[in-house]
């Protein structure tokens, strides 16, 4: 089994497209199905601990699959049951189910077993399961000590995270040869339990990877604060958000933070290391600006409107957030020349972008195209998207983020990424992993003061 961080991630037409180029000399389907039955059976081996199994099996590839496993479980001695929801259609399911000399139970008829392993469905289900099956499932798996799925939960839509009906949660998932967005997108990721990769010997590329640590920024002996990155924090009408952005671009480790308030500095404030000097538009023409972050507390009235246009017609790389993305048009984000990087919450995003049917991650890359820009599509299962297609898919982060300020406190950590010369899209991954992991440092309960403070912590 293998982490999951850093990994591919395959839409189910990917994955088809990868076990199709797998199946060359003496690997066939069956090859690969028999590939993923042993990986399953030895992970479920460890997982039950002596306990009986009852394996749910479908009637396609995914049911062939747990045939296999129940299989070899069998021959290693430990006990197990096999129920299905009906007959196997597929060839390679008949195949499989042919292995199995077990008894084969009806599946509205099973009775529960402390380790369940759901094989009904996985990669590619498309509408809602019987629901028979449904509360089937339902049943057998509030029963279970342990829930183990096989690729997927049965009842959860590959590519977008929809759920197609009611489900169990679920312990662990096992992912069979790669992971698939649903394993990361809500609603269907909070099911999933913990995300374990089997390898069943399928090459997997895709534009598309799982978030891991990234490669950060960091001084050597001829580093000085300008080197190390600029950041010039555009205030407006909330100075609040737009002293933790600062706060936040500091601490991430930019060597000069610039924050342009309403008023000028009006008596001390913390910390001292932040540069505090009145707006002024000619002040975002200094050419050692390495990022200029603009939307926290920025308000929307026509005082913001020329600080935003000031900040598009600079030509500086942008972070833009907050009420800047109430206010920007599509058509000027395609006209700054510089780098961008755009971070909305779902709210932003449909304002922006509207309204669309697509799951996350096609809307997400569908945005960076037609802006132009990077795009952070913030929430519970954050994607980032550039226009080239790549894109990172972010696990479920501390829900504990849900407080005001944590998104300025993004806002200057990627503000700092940028600054520090990291290319966008590189420079949104560094900046939403740090955020990620000082979240978890904080622990509960913590304000975006906290948050932003603790990001200096986690780059060790």
């Amino acid at each position: 089994m293998i982490p999951i961080d850093g990994l591919p991630v395959l839409t189910a037409a990917e994955m088809r497209a990868a076990e199709r180029a797998a199946m060359v000399g003496d690997v066939t389907e069956a090859t690969l199905m028999d590939r993923a039955g042993a990986a399953i059976a030895r992970a479920v081996a460890r997982l039950a601990a002596g306990r009986e199994i009852l394996v749910l099996c479908g009637p396609g590839n995914n049911g062939g699959d747990g045939y296999i496993a129940a299989a070899m479980l069998r021959r290693q001695g430990l006990p197990v049951r096999v129920a299905a929801s009906e007959a196997p259609r597929s060839d390679g399911a008949r195949r499989a189910a042919a292995l199995w000399d077990g008894a084969v139970e009806p599946l509205v008829q099973a009775k529960p077993a402390p380790i369940l392993l759901d094989a009904l469905f996985g990669t590619g289900l498309s509408r809602p399961l019987d629901h028979s099956v449904q509360q089937a499932l339902c049943r057998l798996a509030s029963a279970a000590w342990l829930r183990i799925a096989v690729d997927l939960p049965s009842g959860v839509a590959t590519d977008d995270g929809k759920l197609l009906g009611e489900m169990p949660r679920f312990d662990v998932t096992l992912a069979l040869g790669a992971v698939k967005p649903s394993h990361v997108l809500q609603p269907a990721a909070s099911l999933m339990g913990q995300v374990r990769l089997l390898d069943i010997g399928v090459s997997t590329e895709s534009q598309a990877h799982i978030l891991a640590r990234p490669g950060l920024p960091e001084p050597n002996a001829t580093s000085h604060k300008y080197s190390r990155g600029m950041v010039a924090v555009v205030a407006g009408s909330m100075s609040g958000a737009s002293e933790l952005a600062a706060l936040a671009a500091l601490r991430a480790g930019a060597g000069y933070v610039l924050h342009l308030a309403s008023t000028g500095p009006s008596g001390p404030a913390s910390p001292h290391a932040v540069v505090r000097r009145g707006y002024a538009a000619d002040a975002l023409s200094e050419e050692r600006i390495g990022a200029i972050v603009i939307g926290p507390g920025l308000g929307r009235d026509s005082d913001a409107s020329e600080r935003l246009n000031a900040a598009l017609a600079s030509g500086r790389p942008l972070v833009v957030d907050g009420d800047a993305l109430r206010l920007v048009q599509i058509e000027a984000l395609a006209e700054h020349d510089g780098s961008k990087i755009l971070t909305p919450h779902g709210g932003e995003f449909t304002h922006l972008f509207g309204k669309t049917a697509d799951g996350k991650l096609s809307a997400t890359r569908r945005a960076a195209r037609q802006s132009g820009a990077v795009v952070v599509h913030k929430g519970a299962d954050t994607v980032i998207a550039a226009p080239d297609g790549r894109a990172i898919l972010c696990p479920e982060a501390s829900p504990w983020l849900s407080t005001a300020g944590t998104g300025d406190v993004l806002a200057g950590a990627i503000g700092a990424m940028l600054a520090a010369g990291l290319e966008p899209f590189r420079a949104a991954e560094a900046g939403v992993w740090l955020h990620a992991q000082a979240a978890r440092a904080c622990g509960k309960a913590f304000i975006a003061d906290d948050l932003a403070d603790a990001l200096s912590a986690v780059r060790g």
